[in-house]
């Protein structure tokens, strides 16, 4: 039953996406026409981006902008360069819940109708990018963030990633 409500909303997505190839996620418009991927940024948000957890580093085609929470020493990491570099500091990932099923598929390819990296979620485009949720102090404002969230903070006008003990914030 998992997997049927899992292929139909992949298959959703990928007919909306060769449609409209923009997707806003928890509204009802997007903002602007170099988006790809865009969230419900309104006064009062509190729901950032969840990074996938993994154990090591995913293996497959990386590519660089590849964004993980590396559960083996509990930070957000990047894959810049072919190399992995860390967002955060050491945190915790007490709060997360082990995924111990099988993966299938490729996953999600919004923005093209097809691509080389191997991700769950692959936002490919020559001209668009990804506007992430935006929030106003997240460490004040959100009030139980789970490890490996993303988001803007429009406060401190940084991106904010939460290591699963504390927020971290860069320029």
């Amino acid at each position: 039953m998992k997997n049927i409500r899992n292929i139909s909303i992949t298959v959703a997505l990928v007919v909306f996406n060769s449609i409209f190839a923009q997707v806003a996620i928890g509204k009802q418009t997007v903002d602007g026409n170099s988006t790809v991927l865009d969230f419900n940024n309104v006064s009062g948000n509190t729901k950032g981006l969840i990074l996938p957890a993994t154990a090591g580093f995913p293996t497959g085609s990386l590519v660089n902008g590849t964004f993980i929470f590396d559960m083996t020493d509990n930070k957000v990491k990047v894959y810049e360069n072919d190399v992995w570099k860390s967002l955060s500091d050491a945190g915790s990932s007490g709060a997360i819940a082990a995924n111990n099923s099988a993966e299938t598929g490729k996953g999600v390819i919004m923005g093209e109708a097809t691509s080389t990296a191997d991700g769950v979620l692959v936002l490919e485009s020559q001209n668009k990018a990804m506007i992430l949720p935006q929030i106003a102090a997240p460490h004040l404002n959100v009030k139980n963030p789970y490890p490996g969230m993303l988001c803007y903070d429009t406060t401190s006008k940084t991106l904010a990633v939460f290591d699963g003990s504390v927020w971290n914030y860069w320029k």
